[in-house]
């Protein structure tokens, strides 16, 4: 189980995760609390090919990036709940190594292995 310590460095770094996602979204044109995009256009592009291609690339960036805010600020509800380390799939414990080596997870390593959705 975790200890008072290790939960606070755990809430600090997912803290810090948070900081770093929404300050990267908002560095690719994206609001972090919206789903959309702002997008300057064409302008600086040679030509459509290459603008097609550089607005896909932002859009699954960002795409991903929200995931992973999402994660982290799920993380940090279950943590304010008092239900953080707790395996969403079986209810068990989830170990404190997966925690500190991936704070938002929210399966054991035995659910993850079964591919369980999560």
């Amino acid at each position: 189980m975790l200890d008072d310590t290790r939960l606070a460095a755990l809430r600090t770094a997912l803290e810090a995760q948070r900081t770093a996602l929404r300050h990267e979204l908002e560095s690719h044109g994206a609001d972090p609390d919206a789903d959309e995009v702002a997008l300057t256009g064409d302008a600086g592009f040679s030509d459509r090919s290459h603008s097609t291609e550089e607005r896909a690339r932002v859009l699954a960036v960002t795409n991903a990036l929200r995931s992973n805010l999402r994660d982290v600020e799920h993380a940090l509800a279950k943590m304010d709940a008092g239900t953080y380390g707790t395996c969403e799939s079986c209810g068990k414990p989830i170990d404190p190594e997966r925690l500190e080596a991936l704070p938002w997870a929210i399966l054991c390593m035995e659910c993850k292995q079964r591919g369980i959705a999560g």
